[in-house]
C-alpha cells in the first residue's frame, strides 16, 4: 500500500480542449534535437549537413562533459544545422528515411549488469540526457550517486497528457527501465502516481520501487513537490528524475539493444478541432498534427503546457522532454473596458469576476496578461498556490539582488522555475517570475561549480 501525500495548496486551471483517448500515427517526416532544451549544455557538432545517420548515431556532444552525447532519434539524413546569434546552435534537423534503422548497442543481462556498464551504455546510446538532476534541472552527471531517483507518472498541469494511456500494455518494457534505474543509485527509486489512479496495471504492478500516491491541485504532479514530501533536497544533495516515456526508452534499450525513441504526444487546446494523441518519435515536427486540425485564428503553438511550455512556430518541433502540444489563441488584442465587464468567461484566482459562481467551468484563455509591469505588492496570494515551506516572494527578491546566502537560506535548492508558474499566473505585478527563478538557479549553479 503506497503512502498518500495530500497537497492542499495549489490551483487547477480548467481549459477547453482536452485530448481524446485515441492514438493515431503522426507520420512526421522531419525530427529535431535542440541544444537549448538542455540547461547548461555547450554543444560541439559531430555531423554536417548531408550526413546519413541511424537512430542512435551521435549528432553532437557537450563541450565540457564530452562523454555526454546526443544522438539521432530516427534514421535518415541531416538536412539542417540551424544556428542563431554568435553561431549558437539552435537545432539539428533530420529527415527520416522511414526505415528506422538503429545502431545495435547489444542486449544486456540486467541481473549481471553493474552501474558502470549501464552508465556506459546509456552514454553511448544518447539516452543519458533523459536523466536530469535536481537542483538546477541539468542533465545528470554520470559520476554522481544520487540519493534517490524520482519517476513522476502523472502531470497536473492544464490539459496534461494521460501517462497511464501512454504506457498502457508496456509493463515489461517499463519494468526493464525501472530495473536499470535501480542499478544507478544506492538509494531508492520513487514511482509517484496520482491517488485517483487505481487501475493502472503498469504503474501499480511495478517492482523494486517505492510507490508514492499524491492528491491535490496543481502543482501536485511536479517533481519538486514529490521530493519535498518524500525525500527533501538539502544543500550538497542531489536527486535524479525521469519521465515515464523516458523510462520506456531506457527499457527498450535494455531489452532490444537499440535506441528506440517512440513517443506518444498529446495535441490539446481550445483551438484544436480534434484534440487527441499521436504516435511518433522523439522531436517530431508538428505540421501533420495541426494541418486542417486547428481553427483559422491567430494562434499560439506551445511545446508543453500553457504554464511552463515554450512558444514554437506552426512548423516547429516537439521539445526533447515534452509529451504535449497546446494550441490557444494569441492575446494580442485590446479589450475595451474589459475590467468593468461581469466576466462570465474570464478566469480569476481572486474571484473578481462572476465566473467564480461556476467553479467547474472550463475556459478558452489566451495569452493576454491583462495589465502592465508594476512594483511588487505583498498580497499573500502566492503562498496560497505554493505548496512548499518557502516564502516565494522573499526568495524572488533575494534572486533579484543576487544574494546567494539568502537564496540558500530561503530554500532555492528545493525548487525549480516550473514551481513558480502559478505564482506568475496570479501575480498582480505581471512579472516573468519563472525567468527570474531560472536566472537565480543558473547563478547558483555557476557559483557552486
Amino acid at each position: 500500500m503506497s503512502t498518500v501525500h495530500k497537497i492542499k495548496k495549489g490551483l487547477d486551471i480548467k481549459l477547453l480542449g482536452e485530448a481524446e483517448k485515441t492514438i493515431v500515427d503522426l507520420n512526421a517526416k522531419r525530427f529535431s534535437i535542440k541544444p537549448p532544451d538542455f540547461i547548461g549544455c555547450f554543444p560541439k557538432m559531430l555531423v554536417i549537413e548531408g550526413d546519413t545517420v541511424k537512430a542512435g548515431s551521435p549528432l553532437f556532444f557537450d563541450k565540457y562533459r564530452d562523454n555526454i552525447q546526443f544522438t539521432s532519434p530516427v534514421s535518415g539524413k541531416v538536412v539542417g544545422i540551424i544556428r542563431g546569434a554568435k553561431r549558437k546552435l539552435l537545432r539539428v534537423i533530420i529527415e527520416s528515411d522511414e526505415k528506422q534503422e538503429a545502431v545495435d548497442f547489444g542486449k544486456i543481462d540486467l541481473k549481471a549488469a553493474t552501474k558502470e556498464s549501464l552508465t556506459d551504455l546509456l552514454l553511448k546510446s544518447g539516452i543519458w540526457p533523459m536523466i536530469r538532476q535536481r537542483p538546477y534541472s541539468t542533465v545528470a552527471d554520470p559520476k554522481d550517486d544520487p540519493k534517490a531517483i524520482f519517476v513522476s507518472a502523472f502531470d497536473t498541469a492544464p490539459l496534461a497528457p494521460d501517462f497511464d494511456l501512454i504506457v498502457h500494455g508496456q509493463g515489461k518494457v517499463f519494468q526493464a527501465g525501472i530495473d536499470v534505474l535501480v542499478k544507478l543509485t544506492s538509494g531508492k527509486v520513487h514511482l509517484n502516481i496520482d491517488n485517483k489512479n487505481t487501475t493502472s496495471k503498469v504503474f501499480l504492478n511495478s517492482k523494486n520501487v517505492q510507490v508514492n500516491s499524491f492528491s491535490g491541485p496543481h502543482p501536485a504532479g511536479n517533481v519538486s513537490v514529490h521530493a519535498s514530501r518524500v525525500d527533501p533536497i538539502n544543500k550538497g544533495e542531489i536527486i535524479w528524475y525521469v519521465g515515464p516515456q523516458e523510462v520506456l526508452t531506457i527499457g527498450r534499450l535494455a531489452l532490444e539493444g537499440k535506441y528506440n525513441t517512440e513517443r506518444i504526444v498529446a495535441l490539446a487546446g481550445s483551438e484544436v478541432l480534434k484534440p487527441r494523441y499521436y504516435k511518433t518519435f522523439l522531436g517530431a515536427r508538428i505540421t501533420n498534427m495541426i494541418s486542417g486540425n486547428v481553427n483559422e485564428n491567430n494562434n499560439r503553438f506551445i511545446s508543453g503546457n500553457v504554464l511552463t511550455g515554450v512558444k514554437i512556430e506552426k512548423d516547429g518541433f516537439v521539445r526533447f522532454y515534452d509529451s504535449l502540444i497546446t494550441v490557444i489563441p494569441e492575446g494580442n488584442k485590446h479589450e475595451f473596458f474589459g475590467w468593468i465587464m461581469p466576466g462570465f468567461n474570464k478566469f480569476s484566482f481572486s474571484g473578481v469576476f462572476l465566473s467564480r459562481l461556476m467553479p467547474n467551468k472550463k475556459y478558452r484563455l489566451d495569452t493576454n496578461v491583462h495589465g502592465g509591469h508594476r512594483a511588487y505588492v505583498i498580497t499573500g496570494q502566492m503562498e496560497e498556490v505554493f505548496p512548499f515551506d518557502i516564502y516565494p516572494l522573499q526568495l524572488i527578491k533575494a534572486i533579484l539582488v543576487e544574494d546567494i546566502d539568502l537564496m540558500e537560506n530561503l530554500g532555492i535548492y528545493e525548487i525549480d522555475d516550473e514551481d513558480f508558474a502559478l505564482c506568475e499566473v496570479i501575480d498582480t505585478s505581471k512579472t516573468e517570475i519563472q525567468d527570474t527563478v531560472r536566472k537565480g538557479l543558473d547563478l547558483m549553479r555557476q557559483e557552486m561549480s
